[in-house]
């Protein structure tokens, strides 16, 4: 049942990314009118409030910058490859790459501008869709998650209130800066949850078919 769900989870996630995708290049107005007005509010509290934009920089091109996040998958797969545990090596490694080429492709196909403001309080580069930083976060940290031990240890429920934060909290920095779309933003979830889901699936099939998986 556990299984049934997690792969429903990331079939549904997959589907959600692609009809959002075909809305945002069809220019759907509701949802346009929904991004725009969600951009402009978060951007009237950032001007007004240099302190609390100030944070979000912080936390937006540090904290849970996209780079910092690979880093962290990347000193996972080393302890790893070191444990011998080279499958689920490669499986972060892999998802985490296989996340980079998904994200600027997309970027380069859909070719979304982002917001843009006579005061703008951050600056990005290249094309808005899907958010970079909120899939790279939740692909880190949904990899993660799946790498706890087994059974759960005591500070399981930490770690998973930390990956949440940061999943939804990167995710309201770039709206906040004005640098994406809510729409941005959400496909970067969805496609990112759907990766990990894939992943996982994959690597815990071939476990299970290699000869020591059984």
């Amino acid at each position: 049942m556990r299984n049934d769900l997690f792969l429903l989870t990331g079939i549904c996630c997959a589907l959600l990314a692609a009809a959002l995708t075909g809305l945002v290049v069809a220019g759907w107005q509701p949802l346009v009118a929904y991004d725009g007005q969600v951009a402009r509010d978060l951007h009237a509290h950032a001007v007004s409030h240099p302190g609390t934009t100030r944070l979000m920089q912080v936390l937006s091109d540090w904290v849970w910058d996209p780079w910092t996040l690979r880093a962290l998958a990347a000193v996972a797969v080393v302890l790893l490859w070191r444990r011998g545990d080279r499958d689920r090596a490669l499986c972060v490694a892999l998802a985490t790459l296989a996340a980079s080429v998904v994200q600027q492709g997309m970027k380069a196909a859909v070719g979304r501008e982002r917001p843009v403001w006579p005061d703008p309080v951050d600056s990005a580069s290249f094309a808005a869709f899907p958010s970079g930083h909120a899939m790279t976060a939740a692909v880190v940290c949904g990899l993660l998650l799946w790498l706890l031990p087994r059974p759960a240890p005591r500070w399981a429920p930490a770690a998973w209130a930390l990956a949440v934060v940061s999943v939804l909290g990167v995710g309201f920095t770039r709206l906040y800066l004005g640098v994406h779309w809510f729409s941005d933003v959400l496909a970067g979830w969805l496609l990112g949850v759907a990766l990990v889901v894939l992943a996982v699936r994959v690597t815990v099939r071939r476990r299970d078919r290699s000869p020591v998986g059984r």
